[in-house]
């Protein structure tokens, strides 16, 4: 039967709960006693089925479990538990003889095994110190990786937003400014038509000038603020794209999008658009491509987004660095919204870029 080692009107001590499960009950209450001088709170059960019952009503640190009960085998006690949701970190008590089958447990989970010898309760405290230890190191780990991907998040978003910001102000400062000036220029042109002829050469020069420079402002305001915040947002800039990118690189770029794909989310969009400038820019720099098709496609239950190029195939990414970056930044986005990415051969030649993500 399960029974914790304090008494019911003893305030617990400050420490980690560790439960000994082990079908020999003197053995789990001098294992319980061993660990109590070593700070620690201890609990005991004398099966699989107690154990069970007091781990469905209690927390533990740390289990301290027996490889051969005499209900339940270690396996059996652990598939249960895990099914459950009520599964502890665990070290295995084997006897001697059965390493091998404690090796076995390690790779189910366990986190060591001790081998009941002579010194056998000489090494507990050690080997529960050694296991929390693990737990704490891979907990801080875990902690730092999510932080990181935290701080990751945070500067993608920080710099969307900027980006986004810039491109206002060039749409809405500088664009308009030039806009002015060009009308400016035209009404120049009219009075000098009259009163200086020669000129109206020289301004209509001027004019064209202006022209430019609104048309390659428009554009960077487009690409640092690509989508709008628009149900069909993600359609027209996807549209955009391609006709920029024949534009721009002098190759066949298509959109298709046969059933309205809408994407809510502006930051979604976004990184979804990002992820096609991406696959883009890699077909026509690495694949040396002439023709991409750009695909916006609505699934069962998902929706996906196909970017092919016809020319040589780009590899898939190895690791951040180098030309990888480009491919690893893919997938991060997709995975910022909940997506996959996978890059893959094209037939009959080329690679293509399928990012597949959540619908809405």
């Amino acid at each position: 039967m399960a029974s914790d080692t304090l008494s019911p009107t003893t305030s617990p001590a400050p420490g980690q709960t560790i439960f000994v499960v082990d079908d020999d009950e003197g053995l789990t209450r001098l294992i319980a006693r061993s660990l109590k001088r070593e700070g620690y709170q201890a609990a005991t059960a004398t099966s699989g089925r107690d154990a069970m019952a007091w781990l469905q009503d209690h927390e533990a640190d740390l289990m301290l479990l027996d490889l051969k009960l005499n209900d339940l085998n270690a396996t059996e006690l652990v598939e249960r538990l895990k099914a459950k949701g009520r599964l502890v970190p665990f070290v295995i008590i084997t006897g001697q003889g059965d390493e091998r089958v404690a090796v076995d447990m390690m790779k189910r989970g366990a986190l060591d095994y001790i081998v009941k010898d002579g010194q056998f309760l000489e090494l507990v405290p050690a080997v529960v110190q050694r296991a929390l230890a693990q737990m704490d190191r891979e907990h801080r780990l875990a902690e730092a990786e999510e932080e990181r991907k935290r701080l990751e998040r945070e500067v993608l978003e920080i710099s969307e937003q900027e980006q986004r910001r810039i491109g206002h102000d060039l749409h809405d400062g500088l664009g308009q400014t030039l806009a002015g000036v060009d009308v400016l220029l035209e009404v120049l042109k009219k009075r000098l038509a009259t009163s200086s002829p020669l000129d109206v050469d020289a301004v209509a020069s001027i004019s064209g000038y202006v022209k430019d420079a609104i048309q390659q402002t428009r554009m960077l305001a487009r690409g640092l603020s690509p989508v709008e915040v628009e149900r069909n947002g993600l359609m027209s800039a996807l549209k955009a794209l391609a006709a920029h990118t024949s534009q721009l690189f002098k190759v066949t770029c298509s959109f298709t999008c046969d059933q309205a794909v809408e994407v809510r989310d502006h930051a979604k969009a976004t990184h979804l658009y990002r992820i096609a400038q991406e696959a883009i820019h890699n077909a026509v720099r690495h694949g040396k491509a002439k023709h991409i098709d750009i695909i916006l496609s609505e699934l069962t239950a998902s929706a996906s987004l196909t970017i092919t190029g016809d020319g040589s195939q780009v590899p898939a990414p190895q690791d951040k660095a180098g030309n990888g970056m480009g491919l690893y930044t893919m997938k991060y986005r997709a995975g910022m919204i909940g997506g996959s990415v996978e890059i893959r051969s094209a037939q009959p030649q080329g690679t293509e870029v399928v990012c597949t993500f959540p619908k809405g």
